[in-house]
């Protein structure tokens, strides 16, 4: 039963990044490439070369990854290696069949185009990183450095980016397309930062109730969190109360409500997002 729950697990991961690929090839082929908008990483190199010597930019994409992906398995582990390998090669073909078929933009607005392609660029990152793959690139760097210091994805590809995109003056002599590729260039960064810190966000609860014992339980059982019970004294009434402290991540507060709900419809509750919770059940201290 473990072994096909794991399976199915699995499988659904790779269902998301499959799709989270397909969205950002479409992003590229369909808003940047066309338009002569660059972008950063990997797929910003093989745009370069594909407007410089006419070669695919699928092709560019899977020369240049199979180098760097060997970093990645010696770094992140050979789990990361098949993932990022996998990664690779449906972005390649998934860039190769769109760009054959796809030989206008959606759109002619270059700041349109550049903010919707950077979104659906940088939330198709975003997802396949937390499903712990990449589309290699920066990507890797970006990883290999969050390994070890507490430095976001996003940022540390928005200053590799930056010499990719101002390369891109060697080719139009104008400053105008820095100006849409620095634009892209942020909106990804920021869009990575968005899905990854959304997927990670922990919440804290204060519960005061007269069934304190009763929820903390419940909580601990069902939820597998663990609870801190604090003495306080009501200033008004003088009389002690239980208060308990919980933190989970943002997707479980709703049921710790709704345990709050079923044993104390009175309970009094403050819900508050905090910055960053180390230790067990959440990020480990780097």
């Amino acid at each position: 039963m473990a072994k096909k729950k794991s399976f199915f697990k699995e499988l659904q991961s790779y269902a998301i990044i499959t799709f989270g690929l397909f969205v950002m090839a479409l992003g590229w082929t369909a808003f940047l490439i066309p338009n002569e908008i660059l972008g950063g990483g990997v797929s910003g190199i093989a745009t370069l070369i594909f407007w410089s010597f006419g070669l695919p930019v699928g092709v560019s994409v899977l020369a240049i990854n199979a180098v760097l992906i060997v970093f990645a398995m010696r770094i992140l582990g050979s789990g990361f290696g098949v993932k990022t390998i996998y990664s690779i090669i449906v972005l390649s073909a998934f860039f190769a069949g769109l760009q054959y078929y796809i030989r206008e933009p959606f759109v002619t607005d270059k700041f349109l185009a550049s903010i919707v392609g950077a979104v659906m660029s940088g939330s198709a990152m975003g997802f396949i990183f937390t499903q712990g793959s990449s589309t290699g690139g920066t990507d890797i760097v970006a990883l290999i450095v969050n390994k070890y210091r507490n430095i976001s994805p996003g940022k540390i590809i928005l200053f590799l980016d930056v010499f990719i995109i101002l390369s891109s003056y060697l080719i139009f002599k104008s400053i105008e397309p820095l100006v849409y590729g620095f634009v892209v260039m942020v909106v990804v960064s920021y869009t990575i930062d968005l899905i990854i810190t959304g997927n990670k966000q922990s919440v804290q609860l204060f519960i005061f109730s007269r069934h304190a014992d009763t929820i903390a339980d419940r909580i601990g059982n069902e939820m597998g969190r663990g609870v801190t019970f604090i003495k306080g004294v009501g200033w008004y009434t003088k009389t002690e109360n239980d208060i308990l402290m919980i933190i989970v991540k943002r997707m479980e507060y709703p049921q710790v409500f709704r345990i709050v709900k079923e044993e104390d419809p009175d309970a009094f509750v403050s819900l508050s997002t905090v910055m960053g919770v180390y230790g067990q059940g959440f990020d480990r201290i780097r």
